[in-house]
């Protein structure tokens, strides 16, 4: 008798583990956005190979901001889109996981702009594959622990890029294999947490 009390102690625990971890599970993020932006990451660095001159760094620069503009405003679109939906403006926690992702990119923007004034642009892809990798280890309570992991794999990319010697900032290699792998797999990560009615993908087109 008294195992059985403690076995059905220990459930009610776990189920109660469940319902708390099923509360913190943020589903504003779209997993299609992510993997359309993880597309446009592959597109931007093949443009950026085939039609950049290898000379120019402001030319990728600018290439490099279009592309996170077109992929950030996919993302964020979705996300206040979902937003929108059933009133969740006026619900504080439903939305402030979001902002968790801002300190790092801060951080991020700050550093690009710091290494393009002493002129050590070859340093960007490693630093912005870093502060990405944080962004992803900043929700390691509200999402799935597939996207933590896809953080861990941003953090040795960036490690790498950093280290590697003769890496140059006009080679727009290494940027589209790392974030269109990486977006991509977060997104198929994304797919398997947000399985619910009020998941993010709900209102994006498939």
């Amino acid at each position: 008798m008294a195992d059985r009390g403690v076995h059905e102690a220990l459930a009610q625990v776990r189920e109660m583990q469940g319902v708390v971890q099923d509360r913190l599970r943020f589903r504003g993020f779209s997993s299609r956005a992510r993997m359309i932006g993880g597309c446009v990451a592959l597109i931007g660095a093949a443009v950026l190979g085939r039609f950049a001159p290898p000379d120019a760094p402001l030319v990728h620069l600018a290439g490099w901001a279009a592309v996170l503009v077109l992929a950030g405003g996919v993302n964020y679109g979705a996300l206040l889109l979902w937003m929108g939906r059933a009133g969740r403006w006026q619900r504080r926690a439903e939305w402030v996981p979001a902002l968790e992702s801002l300190p790092p990119l801060g951080v991020g923007g700050a550093l690009s702009i710091a290494l393009w004034r002493v002129d050590a642009m070859d340093l960007l892809p490693g630093v912005w594959m870093l502060c990405y990798g944080l962004v992803h280890l900043a929700y390691r309570r509200n999402l799935p622990v597939g996207v933590y992991l896809v953080g861990f794999f941003y953090l040795v990319a960036g490690a790498v890029c950093l280290m590697m010697p003769g890496l140059q900032f006009t080679d727009p290699r290494p940027m589209g294999l790392v974030f269109g792998v990486g977006e991509v797999a977060g997104g198929l990560a994304l797919r398997g947490g947000n399985d619910e009615k009020e998941a993010a993908d709900d209102g994006f087109p498939a």
